[in-house]
């Protein structure tokens, strides 16, 4: 084998890692995020614990999509922290997403 060949099977071995790692992410956090809505929990610290367990993984849309329901859920609760979460995402992951568009939310 080339190089070039060992470097794209590594490659393509590391795409499938991260492929894992973000459906495994998805459902792990479904449960609670489902169960967070269901509830109608209002517990600030278990909210903000799974949006910054979700957040690692928004770069898969399923997994964003979670972030996102927890975000507009947790708007009504604490809209402060909220869209501190949302900076920090745009931040990270995708600085054109405006906050009002990011929940939903038309001006």
């Amino acid at each position: 084998m080339d190089d070039n060949t060992t470097h794209r099977q590594s490659l393509k071995g590391l795409v499938a890692s991260i492929n894992e790692l973000n459906v495994m992410a998805e459902q792990k956090y479904t449960p609670i995020v489902e169960a967070i809505l269901c509830s109608h929990s209002r517990d600030t610290k278990h909210i903000e614990n799974t949006l910054d367990g979700l957040f690692d993984f928004c770069s898969y849309e399923p997994t964003l999509l979670l972030f996102k329901r927890l975000c507009r859920y947790y708007y009504d609760i604490d809209p402060a922290a909220t869209v501190n979460h949302i900076h920090f995402y745009r931040d990270y992951w995708d600085a054109e997403t405006e906050t009002q568009s990011f929940l939903g939310k038309r001006s």
